[in-house]
């Protein structure tokens, strides 16, 4: 499958739209993260940030989600290669590494519904943390 030209690029001279583009829609950084306080493990949850679309699985304010979560972690070319808990198939991890995108990533596919039914995506599979019962 042919690859975007830019994904030649150093990352940090990609231009923002580009950049931004490496994102598949699968919802996987949105899973928010429980640990365990007795043995500091880090397990995924069934739960989404409230600002995760289930249907589109975009952020429904993708600018203000830092104000709005303090938690979230901005992906930057600066600090990609350090989130070791974005998925093995994660676009931006994928560019960070010299690693081709999957053929079913928009960028190769052309269609960005195509993540949800060959990618990781956990369509389907989350609730909003609105609707979540954490006792």
């Amino acid at each position: 499958m042919p690859q975007p030209a830019f994904l030649n690029k150093p990352l940090n001279q990609m231009t923002p739209e580009e950049w931004e583009s490496l994102c598949d829609g699968c919802g996987l950084c949105c899973q928010i993260r429980v640990e365990d306080e007795e043995s500091g493990e880090i397990a995924l949850s069934n739960v989404a940030c409230r600002y995760l679309c289930l249907n589109s699985h975009r952020c429904t304010d993708y600018a203000n989600r830092q104000a709005n979560v303090p938690d979230c972690i901005k992906v930057t070319p600066e600090n990609v290669s350090t989130l070791d808990w974005l998925p093995a198939t994660c676009g931006y991890r994928l560019a960070a590494f010299g690693q081709p995108l999957p053929r079913w990533h928009p960028l190769v596919c052309g269609k960005p519904e195509r993540v949800h039914g060959d990618g990781p995506s956990m369509r389907g599979s989350l609730i909003s943390e609105d609707e979540a019962d954490w006792e």
